[in-house]
């Protein structure tokens, strides 16, 4: 590194600018939700990148969208009669997320390439940064992957490719974070291998169960056996594993779904039992203890009220806080120091 590199890396800046992406990346999450609630993510029919930032601006341009809606296997089979204002509803959510989307492409590339030209990326870190680029880019693409799925035959995306969708999502979103982390960390020893591996073991249990509830959105297996502790009156139902495909099964996804979070819930208190006798970490022991708690009261009561619009996005908004409490305490068990400017 040069010494013009060295006296001009302002890796704090930095840091804060990943800080506020993954906060928009969190944003996006949310909106995506709430976007496949309100059963609106079908609603427009074509990807376009570019033109189709702005939204119909006049009675014709609404027409036209509407006309190309109306040739989709959801208006035909699920919306027929619908009018034109019903439809205004649904667009405005789905234009909406892809806004949002263009913006946090905006967000990121300007001021990227800003700290680029100041020479204020640390060494090591531009190359991490231009993956999340272009992992975005990545994300727009699979977005209409998903969608396409939904606009052949049947009107309902495929929930691998949902999974798919959320996933990129979220690994971004832990990549942002992580990469934030490491240059505002705070210089700290490293704890015991042993806390650092259960956290890994939590992580990969916790990510199966993010994939799982994608599952159940994109099944809407969560509009089914809407009671709790039992399923279909029983703790074990009867015709569990019955499907020739687990995966495509409502039943079998759903009490995967279910148990899991009992797995995660049990694998969180245990690591949070292990850290906090150690001494380490406390603020963010306990605050994943009861982010853990809060969302598995949230995916009950989710589950029992039928997944109202506002719970089914909260509960999808409680795995990305989660998520962040766990990289936030993974991180802190890891140790090292933060990147100074010379």
């Amino acid at each position: 590194m040069t010494y013009a590199q060295k006296n001009t890396a302002r890796p704090k800046a930095v840091g804060f600018w990943l800080l506020a992406m993954a906060l928009l990346v969190f944003a996006m999450v949310i909106v995506g939700g709430a976007t496949r609630l309100t059963e609106s993510g079908l609603s427009i029919v074509e990807w376009k990148p570019i033109t189709g930032a702005l939204p119909p601006l006049s009675v014709e341009d609404w027409q036209e969208e509407f006309s190309a809606y109306q040739q989709s296997p959801e208006y035909k089979k699920v919306n027929w009669g619908m009018s034109l204002e019903e439809f205004k509803t649904i667009f405005w959510w789905e234009w909406a997320h892809r806004l949002l989307g263009r913006l946090i492409g905006f967000a990121f590339l300007i001021p990227f390439l800003w700290f680029l030209a100041k020479k204020a990326i640390p060494q090591g870190f531009g190359p991490r940064i231009g993956v999340l680029f272009v992992l975005g880019g990545a994300q727009g693409a699979l977005g209409w992957w998903m969608v396409a799925s939904g606009l052949v035959s049947e009107p309902a995306v495929s929930h691998y490719r949902l999974a798919a969708h959320l996933g990129l999502a979220l690994l971004i979103f832990c990549l942002l974070f992580w990469t934030a982390l490491d240059l505002l960390k705070l210089p700290r020893a490293a704890s015991s291998p042993n806390l650092r591996r259960w956290g890994w073991v939590f992580l990969a249990v916790l990510a199966v169960q993010i994939v799982f509830g994608a599952f159940v959105a994109g099944l809407d297996a969560g509009l089914a056996y809407n009671t709790w502790p039992l399923m279909d009156g029983r703790l074990v139902p009867g015709a569990l594993f019955e499907s020739h495909d687990v995966l495509h099964d409502t039943l079998t996804v759903q009490f995967i779904h279910r148990h899991l979070a009992e797995l995660v819930a049990l694998l969180a208190l245990v690591w949070a039992v292990l850290v906090w006798r150690a001494g380490w970490s406390r603020v963010l022991t306990l605050g994943l203890v009861t982010v853990v708690g809060l969302q598995f009261a949230l995916g009950v009561a989710t589950l029992l009220a039928f997944v109202p619009v506002g719970l089914g996005t909260m509960h999808q908004g409680g795995a990305v806080v989660l998520l962040a409490f766990t990289l936030a305490l993974m991180h802190d068990l890891k140790g090292g120091g933060r990147i100074h400017a010379h």
